[in-house]
């Protein structure tokens, strides 16, 4: 059985431990890979609290919002990456330079979900960083008050990679002048627009995704019996 503060180590250093390496990729794929061992952390951070009855209620819907819209941005990324890695045959963060100038929908999308996984409003990711922090402050525990602090921290880490990206596909040239227009297989579209669209529509209806995630633990218990 995991204790408070065994929860309260796991979420932590994962978190933490996650985005320093993040930091220190020069490829977006190893970046986004290390970054989900930090978004593992957020997600583990309410269960620090379980045993607070104020918040034990919330704890489940909001890493079920967490996971949901993190699934929605972090695939949303995945799928930019691959249609870019078509053209340049490569995922250093370098080859994203000049991505405007020959791919400007992909470039729009693409920063939406870096964004979004920033936490900036008004795109999902805000909602699910807030639904977080909101069951660890309002656990009214030092544990939680903790924590909380150590995921601010943490969403400033990850602010710097991911902004990184954002401005290299943004001002930097590409590599090898090269803006060819990308073209991208309709599959890969269709998987962009119901992404993006998720992002967007979780950011700004959070409604929509917390009352659903709210009937969960029920939902669970009536199939559990």
């Amino acid at each position: 059985k995991v204790t408070t503060p065994g929860f309260f180590i796991l979420a932590a250093l994962s978190m933490t431990v996650g985005n320093l390496i993040a930091l220190r990729q020069t490829n977006v794929v190893r970046m986004l890979a290390y970054s989900g061992i930090a978004q593992a952390g957020f997600m583990l951070a309410p269960f620090t609290v379980l045993q607070r009855e104020a918040v034990a209620d919330r704890i489940v819907p909001s890493v079920v919002t967490y996971l949901v819209i993190y699934a929605a941005m972090n695939l949303g990324a995945f799928a930019v990456v691959i249609a870019i890695a078509r053209k340049t045959r490569s995922a250093e963060i370098t080859s994203f330079g000049g991505m405007f100038h020959y791919a400007p929908g992909l470039t729009v999308v693409m920063t939406i979900f870096l964004a979004s996984l920033v936490g900036i409003p008004p795109l999902g990711g805000w909602y699910a960083k807030f639904s977080i922090s909101m069951v660890l402050i309002n656990s009214n525990s030092w544990w939680g008050y903790g924590l909380a602090v150590i995921v601010a921290v943490n969403t400033a880490i990850a602010a710097f990679y991911y902004l990184n990206v954002a401005k290299t596909m943004w001002f930097d040239d590409a590599p090898d002048g090269d803006v060819t227009p990308v073209k991208v297989a309709p599959s890969v579209v269709t998987a962009l627009v119901i992404t993006t669209a998720a992002t967007l529509l979780f950011g700004i209806l959070p409604s929509l995704l917390s009352d659903a995630a709210a009937h969960v633990p029920a939902v669970a218990a009536a199939v559990g019996h």
